[in-house]
């Protein structure tokens, strides 16, 4: 919901906002691996309380950026401070439900984690329209102070695997640079040229070291992406769906921002306002669904949404300039999150329950990674197809996008249709 208030403070095009997003989405869904794994060496409490603090100081940092590159780079930084915290919470609720209940559970989590891609602008919009975009980053400064009081009140002592747990830096090194390198490519190109010998060589770079990263975790002792996890089903196909479900969400949200902002002149608040209805349809049926899919089994679920989310993004493609709110915005929307509620919590089901209670910990982290990860290359890949050689959106920039981002999502539901078995 920022990011044209930061461009016209910081200078800068589209490909300043993307990396604003990505730069995020690039340290956190590299590394919240190598986070579940010191976690486990040193204690959940510990790292989590660790993570916590972290994000504070480099929401500091963001809030003080005096420049474009420096809140890049600060954006960077809190997303490794995400990498510590987000890990164990799915693993913590699978320990402590079973059942159906364990399906209400995630689906309560599942709610929450998708509601704040929404009431996160929303909280945005209304501090950009009393304040400045500097708000939003130190908005979460009285957050993490009270979060840390409530982890030294709530939660016990620290929980230690044992002794043999390794942390996978080679891992977490080439991941890292090898979705960087083709990632800068992508928000790159449409302003240099994909002829560019730099991006042709940052192309490269990050298929050999994406390579490398996969022949380095099927020989490593203790690898932070065990790829024995993929030679079941479920787990495999739920996470192919993942990464396009998500890369929608993610392409949805950045790009319907930037039109209601830059295009349709709606303010930073009324942006927010406008995509609520997502939150509200999300807050009643997410842990509804993960009931009834833990009972009639995920299949139907994970196959339906995607397609309607699909059906409700294609009828964005109306939208220009001027459009009426409950007629043209607001249908769409709605159908949009009545196809997603029909999906995440089943997702995140079928994940865990195929790699089993021993694996839950690294099956969780293994899904959130994909899911941050499809932001990441989703925002990057759009992007270069919608800026062209501009660097900015425009009306027939925006229609691209949600065709693709519809795409994207039924990709999804027919991977579901395909791919998800239902257990007995």
């Amino acid at each position: 919901m920022a990011l044209p208030a930061i461009r016209r403070d910081l200078g800068g095009g589209l490909s300043l906002q993307e990396w604003i997003v990505d730069g995020y989405l690039l340290t956190l869904g590299s590394l919240i691996l190598v986070g579940g794994s010191l976690g486990d060496l040193f204690g959940g409490k510990r790292i989590f309380e660790l993570g916590v603090i972290s994000f504070g100081i480099t929401s500091v940092l963001c809030a003080f950026a005096p420049d474009g590159p420096a809140l890049i780079v600060g954006r960077g930084l809190q997303g490794v401070a995400g990498a510590l915290l987000t890990p164990s919470a799915l693993a913590t609720i699978t320990s402590t439900f079973s059942g159906e209940e364990r399906g209400a559970a995630i689906g309560t989590w599942t709610a929450w984690t998708g509601i704040s891609f929404v009431i996160g602008p929303l909280l945005g919009g209304w501090l950009i329209s009393v304040a400045t975009w500097r708000s939003i980053f130190l908005i979460n400064v009285p957050f993490v102070i009270v979060t840390v009081i409530l982890i030294q009140m709530a939660l016990g002592g620290t929980v230690r695997a044992e002794q043999t747990t390794r942390v996978d830096f080679v891992g977490a090194a080439l991941g890292v640079v090898g979705l960087g390198a083709p990632v800068f490519a992508l928000i790159e190109a449409p302003s240099r040229g994909f002829g560019d010998p730099l991006i042709v060589t940052m192309l490269a770079a990050g298929v050999v070291l994406l390579g490398a990263f996969v022949a380095w975790e099927r020989r490593a002792a203790a690898p932070m992406l065990p790829l024995r996890l993929f030679s079941r089903r479920n787990f495999t196909f739920a996470n192919v769906e993942t990464l396009t479900v998500y890369a929608g969400l993610s392409t949805l949200t950045f790009f319907l921002v930037l039109f209601l902002q830059q295009l349709a002149g709606y303010s930073a608040l009324r942006s927010g306002l406008a995509t609520l209805p997502i939150t509200v349809v999300m807050f009643f049926l997410s842990g509804r669904v993960g009931r009834l899919s833990m009972r009639l089994g995920p299949r139907l679920f994970m196959g339906t949404g995607p397609l309607v989310c699909a059906v409700g993004l294609l009828a964005l493609l109306r939208l220009s300039p001027g459009f009426d709110y409950w007629t043209e915005l607001l249908p769409p929307l709605v159908v949009f999150a009545i196809g997603l509620s029909l999906i995440v919590a089943p997702l995140t089901s079928t994940v865990l329950a195929d790699a089993g209670e021993a694996d839950a910990g690294i099956a969780s982290g293994v899904n959130n990674a994909v899911s941050r990860i499809a932001g990441l290359v989703g925002i990057a890949v759009v992007g270069a197809a919608v800026a062209g050689g501009s660097n900015t959106l425009d009306l027939h920039g925006f229609r691209i996008a949600m065709t693709i981002t519809a795409g994207l999502v039924a990709v999804g539901g027919l991977t579901g249709f395909v791919g998800i078995r239902n257990h007995r």
